[in-house]
């Protein structure tokens, strides 16, 4: 299984580049949504926030749902084996997306892909989590991370300049092949060049676990049957077995199950989006399942996580600042479309340029600074979190109310550095909280997280607010600015669990070898390591 590697060096920056690159192709498939989602729904007459569910909710839920049990594999398997095959499965779905004619099938397509890309992420960093070491870890993962900004500009180039093309080679739809229409070919245009990226990745060296820490850390020997246990547990129905064979309560999952069924109705009555919130609380639940039967099956890792007061104020900060990002990346593209006489390919190409290259500066540059701050102060990461806040707001402020096109085009790269600063820093302070096998689990955690409260709602709840405001009597575009506005208040939250995080990190760090001893978790540190 394993090759001769060390910790960093060329092959390690080698590994690092080809794994950018899958992020990248992550990224196109996911996002390229946004530029077709005008003519998605014309075509397939839908609302805003039905185009947000299908973004958000109905990809996120499943994404982090898999990604757990996906995240448990990688902790015991190969990993650049798990991410070519969940490459190869998200190309794949996203090329079917293609051929969808309806609402549902395309829905059933998004969460095809949903769960092919829940195997990349976990795996990512626990690999490059080995391969440098942990002085360097916010600055790798930052530039990993930069795959979402460079694949999500990449997506929204691509997408507007299909959409154009194809609509100037077939002005009448009827003449098209198979009746296609520019939105089906973009799906398959990006998903297809996905099989070829699987097999490369197929090619790099699996590195040892622990090896960046000195931390010994031993094969598995059956990799798949941890698999097999960690989908039963998140498998409604199969989940209450599974709970009850590792000896945890049924009468507690119950009451959880009623609590999120209750939550779930209320929201219903209060918005009327039935799938967005029965999908959310399914998730929720079968969270919640995973967690009861984690605390019974490996309490080690199950109060390295969710017993760590710095893990748990981390994983609330930042994804709300994910909820703004995502949701203002996903509606720039429509709602300058709305507001200036533009087309598709000109906003996919200076707003799609605009992310990558913005986005491209913030997360490198965010990962960089935190890791210098981290050396000064024990909680020098999340300083970074108050830069995203801060500089966030008046920027989106400003491109969102200008009637200039070309400055809200500058505006958007410039928001992207302080707003893609921070990606870096929860999953590399969650790496440095627990031990080495179980850092693709704690990063999955962290995405699960991350995916419901800034995929699944985010997206979702600007493009509810925007029907609301129409409703009202505003036009289209007015509405979806001050959707977009209102958004911007979850920053209050995440300025309070930043704070909390700030105050508890220094001594769960510091604490974290002692903590693992006391759980009963075998530490074994090499001599002469970092």
């Amino acid at each position: 299984m394993f090759r001769e590697t060390k910790v960093g060096g060329r092959y390690a920056h080698y590994v690092l580049f080809v794994l950018v690159i899958v992020y990248v192709f992550n990224f196109v498939d996911r996002n390229i949504l946004s530029i077709l989602a005008e003519d998605i729904k014309a075509d397939l007459g839908v609302t805003d926030a039905e185009i947000g569910f299908l973004y958000g909710t109905v990809f996120a839920v499943f994404y982090a749902v898999f990604g757990i049990p996906l995240a448990r594999f990688a902790d015991v398997w190969v990993r650049r084996s798990l991410i070519s095959l969940g490459l190869m499965f998200w190309s794949v779905m996203t090329a079917m997306s293609g051929l969808a004619r309806s609402f549902p099938v395309l829905a059933t397509f998004r969460i095809g892909v949903g769960i092919g890309e829940a195997s990349a992420s976990p795996a990512a960093y626990s690999m490059l989590s080995d391969y440098y070491p942990t002085r360097l870890r916010a600055t790798v993962i930052a530039i990993y991370s930069s795959g979402v900004y460079i694949g999500g500009g990449i997506g929204l180039f691509l997408g507007g300049w299909i959409l154009d093309s194809w609509a100037n080679l077939y002005p009448d739809v009827t003449q098209a092949p198979l009746g296609f229409k520019g939105w089906h070919v973009a799906f398959m245009a990006v998903g297809i060049p996905g099989l070829l990226m699987a097999l490369w990745v197929r090619t790099l060296r699996e590195p040892k676990r622990g090896m960046s820490e000195g931390l010994v850390t031993e094969e598995h020997p059956a990799p798949f049957k941890v698999l097999a246990t960690e989908m039963a547990s998140m498998i409604p129905g199969f989940n209450l077995v599974q709970i009850k064979k590792s000896g945890g309560s049924l009468k507690v999952n119950f009451i959880a199950a009623a609590a999120i069924a209750l939550v779930a109705w209320l929201l219903i009555l209060a918005t009327g989006s039935s799938a967005q919130w029965i999908a959310l609380g399914i998730g929720a639940y079968v969270t919640f399942c995973w967690a009861q039967s984690l605390a019974k099956r490996d309490p080690a890792t199950f109060a390295m996580i969710f017993k760590s007061r710095a893990m748990i104020y981390t994983m609330i900060a930042f994804p709300t600042i994910s909820f703004v990002s995502y949701g203002v990346s996903f509606w720039t593209p429509p709602l300058l479309m709305r507001l200036h006489d533009t087309t598709a390919g000109e906003v996919g190409m200076y707003v799609g340029l605009g992310n990558a290259a913005g986005g491209l500066i913030g997360v490198t540059l965010g990962g960089y600074l935190a890791d210098l701050l981290k050396k000064r102060f024990p909680s020098g990461r999340l300083a970074i979190g108050y830069f995203a806040v801060f500089g966030t707001i008046p920027l989106v402020l400003w491109m969102v109310y200008t009637d200039s096109l070309y400055v809200a085009f500058a505006l958007n790269f410039f928001y992207h550095i302080p707003s893609a600063s921070w990606p870096g820093i929860p999953p590399s302070t969650a790496a440095d909280l627990v031990m080495p096998r179980m850092r693709a689990v704690a990063g999955a955690y962290y995405i699960l997280v991350n995916t419901f409260i800034g995929l699944a709602i985010g997206p979702y709840a600007m493009g509810q607010l925007s029907d609301l405001f129409m409703a009202s009597g505003m036009g289209s575009a007015e509405s979806l600015q001050l959707a977009m506005t209102a958004s911007l208040s979850i920053f209050i939250i995440t300025l309070v669990f930043l704070t909390l995080a700030w105050r508890h990190l220094p001594r769960d760090e510091a604490s974290r070898l002692d903590r693992a001893r006391a759980l009963g978790e075998p530490v074994t540190v090499a001599v002469g390591s970092e």
